[in-house]
């Protein structure tokens, strides 16, 4: 197997469909085989609505219940089903673009020090104004992670939702950080794997998400959040904040 792709979803029934679609479509694009060279696999965390009921009536998807509620453990129920040699995280409210999966697939066979890949959102559904202050806390994040990566050689960053991992690597790590559960679990797994290779984050590889949290709680609160949970994660080993309020789409009658 190449490439599994993990997605946690809780309570996702109005957008898992369209997303695993969406990786479906890519897997064909690369002329991958489904069910042998890759694999689809959802985590239904402890949903309560028809989540899980949806993935398994599509073709090809496997469906795991891990019903301890949180993106590590759900992340970790993922990594043991799966067999890939490459480990693909998506979000349940995250589309891959076109070429997404090509450029991966040249990246990890090019350097066989990069032990994790990822790149930033693009949100589908926020203002070009929203967008542009989206890109300047990239741009800043970006920054910090250089220098934690390449300089003091304390972490790296990863965007949780659109990363993938060596397979090898994540064996290295052995059992989940349960200290995490939501925010700061893709700084701590950055950082982590940084131990073992490069983690490498490129504006070369954007995916397009829901901005759902975004709008739910505000651009200011949810980058000032970020920003400190990423800070406390790298250097303190522990998540800033313990709690997290989900945010979900209404699923149409008709869907």
């Amino acid at each position: 197997m190449l490439i599994s792709f993990v997605v946690p979803a809780y309570n996702e029934e109005a957008l898992l469909a369209e997303t695993l679609a969406v990786i479906q479509g890519e897997i064909a694009r690369e002329g991958l085989i489904l069910g042998e060279e890759a694999e689809i696999i959802v985590v239904d965390n402890a949903s309560t609505d028809q989540t899980g009921a949806i993935a398994r009536k599509i073709p090809g998807v496997v469906v795991v219940e891990e019903p301890r509620k949180g993106l590590v453990q759900a992340r970790f129920a993922g990594f043991v089903r799966s067999s890939g040699a490459l480990i693909a995280n998506i979000d349940a409210d995250t589309h891959l673009p076109a070429g997404w999966l090509a450029r991966v697939r040249a990246e990890f066979a090019k350097d066989s020090r990069l032990v994790a890949l990822s790149g930033p959102y693009l949100y589908r559904d926020l203002s070009p104004g929203v967008q542009r202050v989206v890109g300047f806390y990239y741009r800043l994040a970006y920054a910090a992670y250089l220098v934690n990566h390449y300089v003091l050689r304390v972490g790296a960053m990863l965007q949780g939702g659109n990363f993938v991992v060596r397979r090898a690597a994540m064996a290295r790590l052995g059992a989940a950080n349960d200290r995490f559960r939501f925010y700061g679990e893709d700084t701590d797994l950055a950082r982590r794997l940084s131990r073992f290779g490069r983690v490498k984050f490129t504006f070369a590889l954007p995916a397009y998400s829901s901005g759902r949290r975004l709008k739910g709680e505000g651009v200011v609160t949810i980058g000032l959040r970020y920003s400190l949970n990423f800070f406390w994660a790298t250097f303190l080993k522990k998540p800033f904040t313990e709690e997290w309020r989900d945010i979900r789409e209404p699923r149409e009658e008709n869907a």
